[in-house]
């Protein structure tokens, strides 16, 4: 029985030295079409059409003989590699890697990557993948059939962002197309292929420490005060209070936020600085521009949208988690019947409170609420300054799947 696997990355360039020297000696090959139809592929070997990671993996460890699996680009991300470690097949892998289709597709577009966030896009993620799409301001798509540009730009609708488009790198069939993301869905794109996705202000000088998003990028610590907006915050905005309510929420990256009666913007801006897609609504126009404003000023990513709730989120795409800063029970009541896993609120009185909780209860959700009371105080006499005083409210389904 096979007690070892080498696994051979192929990125349309020749198989190097030591790749050919495994793949001549193999007796079981398992990969995709193209793989298989390699001239370097013993004609002798049993070959496994690769569709299931793990069917193969059961396979290749009940084989008596040698064992060599071909993957596209850098097998070990976003790869087999992972599966074919899993203890349950007892396996010890060797790899020899080639260049990742994600490496591949920026040097296409002459474009660093250390910066990019990456995701996986098939039809259970796609939301998601689309999600940090909206938040982040460069994005490497690796797409899947039913989830590729065509309903990435569909799903990123109201938001403007470029596609780089690399459809079978390596390949002679080859091709990189830039479009904008409203007219992806016009076109009918070639798989596999690689999306690079760019919006918003990327920056291309200096150099970074950590891949991906810096995390160390703004001010420290969250909830800021009333002077990192302007110095003027809605009775709704005060910094315990978006405190408290970010506790409750926790976005997260992948997630889409609603934030309803955003005000100032500080906590649409503060929920955007935690990775996650926010939608900004205010029926004010000033406020709409403040809000765009402070994401503007704190360098992040976010979507505003000027009308009344609940009318103008009908057409807005589902959200994970919403904070409901202004029309009380009856936004609360429509927000609830989209199902969103978590929604927060506040009220000035026990009887709101306790309107909006019973609503949110009715709609199935498990429901807490808290009064919270804060006291500023003037430091040089240690004399009351400012005192505030809200109901928040929180109610939350069940965890479902991502």
């Amino acid at each position: 029985m096979a007690d070892r696997v080498t696994v051979i990355g192929w990125d349309g360039s020749p198989l190097t030295a030591a790749a050919r020297s495994a793949l001549g000696a193999a007796t079981l090959v398992a990969g995709a079409a193209h793989h298989l139809a390699l001239p370097d592929v013993p004609r002798t070997a049993e070959r496994i059409r690769l569709g299931s990671v793990d069917l193969a993996a059961r396979r290749i460890a009940a084989h008596r003989g040698t064992a060599v699996v071909l993957a596209d680009g850098d097998p070990g991300f976003f790869g087999v590699v992972r599966t074919l470690r899993d203890p349950e097949f007892g396996l010890e892998v060797e790899v020899v890697p080639a260049v990742s289709s994600v490496a591949a597709a920026f040097a296409r577009a002459g474009m660093p990557w250390d910066d990019a966030q990456v995701v996986v896009a098939h039809r259970r993620t796609l939301r998601r993948a689309v999600n940090v799409c909206r938040a982040h301001t460069k994005v490497a798509v690796l797409t899947s059939p039913g989830a590729g540009p065509a309903e990435l730009g569909l799903l990123l609708d109201g938001v403007h962002r470029t596609f780089v488009i690399c459809e079978e790198l390596g390949t002679e069939r080859e091709q990189v197309t830039v479009v904008t993301s409203d007219k992806a869905a016009d076109h009918a794109w070639r798989d596999p292929n690689v999306v690079i996705v760019i919006g918003g202000a990327v920056t291309a000088a200096g150099g970074g420490w950590i891949a991906g998003r810096d995390p160390g990028a703004g001010p420290r610590g969250w909830a800021l005060p009333a002077q990192a907006y302007g110095g003027v915050l809605g009775e709704g905005e005060t910094d315990l209070l978006r405190a408290a309510q970010l506790a409750r929420l926790g976005p997260r990256v992948g997630d889409l936020v609603w934030d309803i009666g955003a005000g100032s913007g500080a906590f649409a801006v503060e929920a955007a600085r935690c990775g996650a897609a926010v939608i900004a609504v205010d029926r004010d126009p000033d406020a709409c521009g403040r809000t765009a404003a402070a994401a503007r000023h704190f360098g992040v990513q976010l979507q505003v949208v000027h009308g009344t709730a609940p009318h103008i989120l009908e057409n807005l795409p589902e959200p994970d988690v919403v904070r409901v800063g202004g029309g009380a029970a009856a936004v609360v009541s429509a927000v609830a019947d989209r199902r969103p896993q978590c929604i927060v609120a506040h009220a000035a009185t026990r009887d709101e409170a306790e309107l909006v909780g019973r609503d949110l209860s009715e709609h199935g959700y498990d429901v807490e609420c808290a009064l919270l009371q804060s006291v500023e105080l003037d430091t040089r006499a240690w004399t009351e300054k400012e005192r505030s005083v809200a109901f928040l409210l929180s109610g939350r389904l069940a965890e479902r799947a991502p």
